[in-house]
């Protein structure tokens, strides 16, 4: 019997469905489902799924007590794998027992080579005779074609590959472990609060501090603007004088008055110019996540969702770097599939009639696996709204790099108003081109009058406006795991889950990305102490040399030493500076605290835990001469709005709770905005 091991029960049994042509034998080992077939020929199989990693890296149990191991002993501590799913683990081994040869068909990737290398070691220490009996199946797609062909042409597993993988996996460990438990010792922040360090969070959360100590630092500068509302034969508009900003208010009010005086306007003159816009690059990645974070969808649940199509067999491997389409992939096939879509049919076969398809190429170009693109068309109901807008978005993307450039005209009009210059301007797709395709994005066309040189034009209404320079924006997902990628931060299977970690332990909050006071003072402390940990080139190269462990040429212990002799280094600087780094890190986390003035008597509300029954609530910093005090919902993680309730005037907060939308609340239990509550809570309770 062959074994077939993959990283996932789903693609175990899509493989086991193309492979035994649909004649399937569901059974299961200590409740892990596998799946025995034959193919044409009558060889048996069984198709095996894990559950990503089976096995744990973590320290041996010694290293366990926070209190009793100083952290820098962890730095250069053995590390050791122990089963994370022992169930798994229990079930590929007792299939492995039964096989002769045994293929690895997981993610191929770094992960996927070394949750593939894990699951071997495992299976050959239930059956040694399996050595020399190893094949490796690489597929971009669980597509009947990219499987067969897969596991016609299967090669060897790449072991250094699935070390750098480890090589991650140990120096994420050691970094986050020694740190982490440094940090949180020094704040006594432990158990449920420790405060998480790392070598890649923390430079990405440096990133995001960065903008908002440049938000706070802008000094907004005043500047007016004049308008003109004006109307013609061909419709009213508004133009806007040519000096776009006045600096000085009595220049302005000069140009005003002389505008304000005139009964009529002049077009002076009228110019259109067409550009053409070239059609977007394949999707890679980063693409992808910052397309899907613009349609309202975090990071972290982008990629899931299209790990879920994916693994359904809708749209090909979503991890990927490339941005160029192989010469091997059939675009008329995709074509042939996406004409089977209602809403793209008439797309798919408009393409179809080309003599001749020539996608667009991206700057990056790699060889494990193609951009995303889709594979299949779901049914409906076989995936839900989520699911569906992810699916059209990879689709119409797809579409979007096989057509023409799009056509914009750019017109303006030049006027003329009391001898003042006015002009106005605005743009329109004239040629659709690959905007039919993939509209997402696309700006309202904008169109001006048909206006002529010479012809005038009546003066409606001239007005100034005061207004002021606006700090820089913050940086929403997709931007940020662009920034990611340009400073060698995380990998495209990784940045996600980081951004993720960063809300989770309370760093950051919002879309677009706001850090808390506790994020803030946390790389102020590290910038100012041991700035080796908050420096994006340090982590960078570190990347790099994982990819060199991947190609061969440096080893994996080469790397972890070298990372451990660099967070020795960057331990030594925290150690000098310990008191003061601490001290500025608990100044961050006693500001998050703030929830907002006290009704009572003016001075500060803050959240307290009660040492008799661990409960939190909102309390008075008066206390005891002020004895003003407010429940909090136990649960979830509680952010200061810095807003007022409209109802009341009490301050409101934000409950941050796993897998729920963030949601506020006043935090007077007594405020009208809390009585819709109140009644439904006791119709719930009065129910039968």
């Amino acid at each position: 019997m062959k074994l077939i091991v993959t990283e996932k029960n789903t693609a175990a049994k899509k493989i086991a469905e193309i492979l035994g042509g649909g004649k399937v034998k569901a059974d299961a080992y200590y409740k892990i489902p596998f799946y025995a077939f034959a193919n044409g020929g009558g060889e048996e199989f069984v198709s095996i799924g894990l559950k990503g990693h089976i096995l744990q890296l973590e320290y041996p149990p010694e290293y366990s007590d926070w209190r009793k191991v100083e952290p820098r002993e962890l730095i250069d501590a053995d590390l050791v794998k122990a089963p994370s799913a022992k169930s798994v683990v229990n079930a590929l081994k007792k299939t492995a027992k039964q096989a002769s040869r045994i293929v690895i068909a997981t993610d191929y990737d770094r992960e996927g080579e070394l949750i593939g290398l894990e699951a071997l070691e495992l299976a050959l220490e239930a059956n040694p005779e399996l050595a020399g009996h190893v094949r490796r199946a690489r597929y971009s797609a669980l597509t009947a074609e990219e499987i067969r062909s897969a596991f016609a042409n299967t090669v060897d597993l790449s072991v250094p590959l699935a070390q750098a993988g480890e090589a991650r996996q140990d120096i994420d460990l050691i970094w986050g472990a020694t740190l982490t438990r440094y940090i949180s010792l020094a704040t006594s922040r432990l158990g449920s609060q420790f405060l998480s360090v790392g070598r890649v969070q923390s430079p990405t959360l440096k990133l995001i501090v960065e903008r908002e100590l440049e938000r706070r630092a802008f000094v907004p500068v005043p500047y007016w603007q004049i308008f003109a509302d004006l109307a013609a034969e061909a419709g009213p508009f508004t133009a806007r004088h040519k000096t776009e900003r006045f600096q000085d208010e009595a220049v302005a009010q000069s140009a005003l008055d002389k505008a304000k005086s005139a009964g009529a306007g002049l077009v002076t003159g009228v110019k259109a110019t067409q550009k053409k816009l070239p059609p977007p690059a394949p999707f890679n990645t980063t693409a992808y996540t910052k397309a899907a974070t613009a349609l309202g969808f975090s990071a972290a649940r982008a990629v899931r969702l299209a790990e879920d199509l994916y693994l359904a067999g809708y749209i090909s491997y979503p991890r990927t770097d490339n941005t160029v389409y192989p010469q091997s992939l059939d675009l008329r096939e995709i074509l042939g599939q996406l004409a089977g879509s209602k809403e793209l049919k008439g797309h798919a076969a408009q393409l179809l009639q080309r003599k001749e398809l020539k996608p667009t190429r991206g700057k990056k170009e790699t060889t494990d696996h193609p951009p995303i693109y889709p594979v299949g068309v779901p049914a409906a109901g076989d995936i839900d709204e989520a699911q569906w807008k992810i699916w059209f978005l990879v689709a119409r993307r797809f579409l979007a790099t096989l057509g023409d450039d799009a056509v914009s005209e750019t017109s303006r009009i030049d006027l003329d108003i009391g001898g003042e210059p006015f002009m106005r301007s605005g743009s329109r797709i004239v040629d659709e081109g690959w905007l039919a395709y993939y509209p997402y994005g696309r700006s309202k066309d904008e169109e001006l009058p048909k206006l002529q040189e010479g012809q005038q034009v009546q003066v409606v209404k001239v007005s100034l406006e005061a207004k002021e320079t606006q700090p820089p924006g913050r940086f929403g997902q997709g931007r940020l795991i662009e920034l990611m990628e340009q400073n060698g931060l995380g990998t495209k299977a990784t940045r996600h889950s980081i951004l993720q970690t960063l809300y989770d332990r309370g760093y950051i909050r919002n879309t677009p990305t706001e850090p808390t006071e506790t994020g803030i003072s946390m790389i102020r402390a590290l910038d100012t102490y041991a700035n080796l940990i908050t420096r994006p080139e340090m982590t960078a190269e570190l990347e790099k040399e994982m990819s060199d462990i991947a190609e061969s040429k440096i080893t994996r212990e080469e790397v972890v030493q070298r990372s451990r002799a660099l967070l020795h280094e960057a331990y030594a600087m925290m150690e000098k500076n310990k008191e003061a780094l601490a001290g500025e890190i608990v100044k961050g986390i006693q500001e998050d605290k703030l929830v907002g003035a006290c009704p009572n008597c003016d001075r500060q509300l803050r959240v307290i835990r009660s040492k008799r029954t661990k409960k939190r609530f909102v309390g008075c910093e008066g206390y005891p001469e002020c004895s003003t005090t407010y429940p909090l919902p136990q649960r979830g993680s509680i952010m200061p709005t810095y807003k007022t309730c409209p109802e009341c005037g009490s301050p409101k907060i934000k409950v941050l709770t796993k897998g729920r939308r963030p949601w506020e609340l006043c935090i007077d239990p007594d405020c009208p905005t809390k009585e819709e509550y109140k009644i439904k809570k006791t119709q719930k309770q009065g129910a039968p």
